[in-house]
């Protein structure tokens, strides 16, 4: 199982002061997060309900530089979400990402989404020490995108890496008081484990104005060790294959499910949760 500590956001900032500024960008819901890392500190950020991440992201950006005081030109590197989310929004992001990247010749750092987001929890909600946080989005056909975090003293620790599950099948799988975090799927598992006598809460990823200054911070550390991405090969996690882009084969005698792909890696990791 995977276990790995996330700083919490001052420490990461630290790690970033002397760094050119770094941009953070999520896109991965219907809540565009951006955030201006520089200095040690977070010079700018801005969360906007959006219908469409391409229509209103080139706007969104000049207005949050504007806030900072800084020009595109000043940017010492991009950190995008890289997801799990929605997979229009994931794809808008990283490419525009790209191109700035590309047009500047700024550095491009990739960002997994749930550690932004369960990172912005913790720093927005004081979650005690030691508290199971799982994360929770709405995956459709009946089932979710999941990572499970625990509050440590300097952080989170990651428990497990992001799957797609069944809802039913996650709550199972865990027997403790547990913070959800995430959409409308996190209520609903969070009423799963109450009706079982556990001992729960839940955060609207809405409410977390802090994910796009997390994405920038996560990124800035990252940045400041060398730590980059490459343009041509940083994608989006999308867990399962996009249905635009999925071609099933003629026939599944197996009776096997086509809808997507889940690695066996990935199952045998959430599986000894």
């Amino acid at each position: 199982m995977t276990s790995r500590v996330l700083c919490r956001v001052n420490r990461l900032l630290e790690q970033a002061a002397a760094t050119r500024p770094v941009l953070g960008l999520d896109t991965s819901t219907s809540i565009a997060s951006l955030a201006v890392v520089a200095g040690g500190k977070v010079e700018a950020s801005l969360e906007r309900p959006v219908t469409s991440h391409g229509a209103t992201l080139p706007a969104t950006l000049e207005e949050l530089l504007n806030n900072a005081g800084l020009n595109i030109a000043d940017l010492g590197a991009i950190a995008v979400g890289t997801g799990p989310g929605s997979f229009t929004g994931l794809r808008i992001g990283i490419s525009y990402a790209k191109g700035i990247a590309m047009a500047t010749g700024c550095e491009l750092v990739g960002v997994a989404g749930f550690d932004a987001i369960a990172l912005a929890a913790l720093e927005r909600h004081n979650i005690e020490q030691d508290r199971l946080i799982c994360v929770v989005v709405d995956a459709r056909k009946g089932e979710v995108y999941t990572a499970l975090y625990r509050a440590v003293s300097d952080g989170l620790r990651k428990l497990s890496e992001e799957s797609v599950v069944a809802l039913e099948h996650l709550a199972s799988r865990m027997t403790e008081d547990v913070t959800f975090v995430g959409d409308d799927r996190a209520k609903d598992a969070a009423a799963l484990m109450e009706s079982r006598g556990y001992g729960v809460a839940v955060f609207n990823t809405g409410e977390l104005d802090l994910r796009g200054a997390c994405v920038a911070a996560l990124g800035g550390a990252r940045f400041a060790r060398g730590e980059t991405d490459r343009a041509a090969s940083l994608e989006p996690l999308y867990i399962r294959t996009p249905e635009a882009t999925f071609k099933p084969t003629s026939k599944n005698p197996a009776g096997m499910s086509t809808e997507g792909v889940w690695s066996i890696e990935r199952k045998n990791s959430f599986g000894s949760i």
